[in-house]
């Protein structure tokens, strides 16, 4: 599948912070939500975008995953990256632009451009969830920062629930003011616990172990990857 043809592309770089203007993420994002048919699944679960491409081969990703394939049966979910890709149905993410951009809007500090993109990104997560109302029977979004806030708008703007975490009682045990970005990574345990939590709580079962048990992610804590872009 080709999303642009080659011959269609603009010339224009994928790697400033004017990203979220560039024509080819807004044509592909276009193209997601009017052309692109959503499969039915249990569970969509929307996770960030992340600095290595293709988002599926990226540190974080392997995380989030363990979390979701943990429990939950691959036939049963959608994953779906949001962020500054726009929204990406992640069996997409080695196509044309989302394989190539290579700016991170977390590192953005321009008032601006983080204004716009809360605005154009709830509005393209609400006409996703619209479009999809009827594709999914649960949906859980993991996510921090301006992605969160994206997400909360969409919420209020589309009226289809969504199950968003980590919980705020936990983020706000982790903010650190002195820090670049005072939520810290979502590669933390707590975090991940409240994720896995969550599809727990939507597949109606108690987990049966606690993920802070295991070796795995106590190792996870402590890596640095492509998630803690604040580091690198």
């Amino acid at each position: 599948m080709t999303i642009i043809p080659e011959d269609e592309r603009s010339s224009l770089p994928l790697d400033t912070d004017e990203i979220i203007y560039h024509p080819d993420m807004i044509r592909a994002n276009e193209w997601i939500l009017t052309e692109y048919e959503p499969p039915a699944r249990e569970f969509c679960i929307f996770v960030p975008c992340a600095k290595k491409k293709p988002y599926h081969e990226s540190p974080s990703h392997k995380i989030f995953d363990k979390a979701i394939f943990g429990m939950l049966e691959p036939e049963m979910v959608h994953v779906v990256v949001f962020g500054t890709c726009g929204i990406t149905p992640r069996e997409l993410d080695t196509e044309y632009p989302f394989m190539d951009y290579q700016f991170m809007l977390g590192k953005c500090n321009v008032a601006k451009i983080k204004r716009d993109f809360i605005k154009m990104e709830s509005q393209r997560l609400a006409e996703y969830l619209e479009k999809t109302r009827d594709n999914y029977k649960h949906r859980i979004a993991y996510c921090i920062g301006d992605f969160r806030k994206a997400m909360e708008l969409a919420v209020d703007m589309s009226g289809v629930e969504v199950t968003i975490v980590p919980k705020e009682e936990t983020i706000n045990s982790h903010v650190q003011p002195g820090k670049k970005f005072i939520y810290g990574s979502l590669n933390q345990t707590s975090y991940l616990q409240d994720f896995s939590d969550a599809i727990s709580t939507s597949m109606g079962k108690e987990l049966s172990r606690d993920c802070s048990e295991s070796k795995s992610s106590e190792e996870e804590n402590t890596r640095i990857n492509d998630n803690d872009w604040y580091i690198i």
